[in-house]
């Protein structure tokens, strides 16, 4: 199937993985791209060296194209950037922030940049300052979310921009891909079901908690204080949950609570 993502990548499928932190390794990149997708790897919080080892891994899977996820809050943002343009990376995605002050540097050096968006007026921002696509993720997606649902938001940013749009959010089967298409959508982004591979690093009893996972299963955590998050209940969303009723209690309530809560939490829950 041929479209323009699939043109302007190079790539014989529409359908990107998602780049997930502390999942979206050299192994799993590797082999979507293998397989004729763009496989991307999950930037996070790793740190350089730790980002170089997975582009190294994933070069001596493919020589296919491929992508890298940069999550713009990172600690080590700079310094990632510094990387992918060294290493010849072709596709950056990026998330948590504006990737505006380095847009010259990436075009500059033949990288296609595809900015995450969870809003038409951000999508249209992102087309202005001179992204090449940009993935409309709906809130059915797992980890970091916006507010509109994925049905709502990639029509609405297909028929706002001219650009290509990549719809994603609660995708993981062909009826969802269709439905993709259907709203306007030129390829797709595909997360969760990609954790579950056999080339995924993700620890086995957190691949069956996915598989064995219902509709009513996941929640969103930190609506009210922090950034929402969507995962599979478990103790710490339930903990979550309770300090953020204890905090609506308080007149000034401790913010910094959440952060140690959530910090490495998804590492532990996924690898170890």
């Amino acid at each position: 199937m041929k479209t323009r993502i699939t043109e302007l990548l190079n790539i014989d499928y529409p359908i990107f993985q998602g780049g997930m932190a502390w999942v979206a390794d050299g192994d799993l990149a590797g082999a979507v791209s293998k397989a004729g997708g763009l496989g991307i790897i999950g930037g996070g919080n790793a740190p350089k060296e730790v980002v170089k080892a997975n582009i190294d891994k994933i070069k001596s899977l493919t020589d296919k194209p491929f992508g890298v996820n940069i999550m713009l809050l990172s600690p080590f943002v700079e310094d990632i950037v510094d990387l992918v343009i060294e290493e010849g990376v072709k596709v950056v995605t990026t998330g948590a922030g504006n990737p505006s002050k380095y847009m010259t540097r990436f075009h500059d050096a033949g990288i296609t940049v595809i900015p995450v968006v969870p809003s038409v007026a951000l999508a249209k921002r992102m087309e202005k300052i001179g992204a090449d696509a940009v993935i409309a993720e709906g809130m059915e997606a797992g980890g970091h979310i916006g507010k509109l649902t994925t049905m709502t938001l990639v029509r609405q940013v297909a028929a706002a921009v001219s650009i290509p749009v990549i719809a994603a959010g609660g995708i993981a089967d062909g009826e969802g891909v269709a439905a993709g298409f259907m709203l306007g959508a030129e390829a797709v982004q595909v997360g969760t079901r990609f954790v579950v591979a056999k080339e995924s690093n993700a620890h086995p009893k957190y691949k069956e908690k996915i598989l064995k996972a219902r509709d009513i299963d996941t929640t969103i955590s930190a609506q009210h204080f922090g950034h929402a998050v969507r995962a599979i209940k478990n103790q710490l969303t339930r903990d979550f949950e309770q300090a953020e009723k204890d905090a609506f209690k308080q007149e000034n309530p401790d913010l910094e609570i959440f952060e140690q809560m959530g910090a490495g939490a998804l590492a532990k829950a996924v690898v170890h």
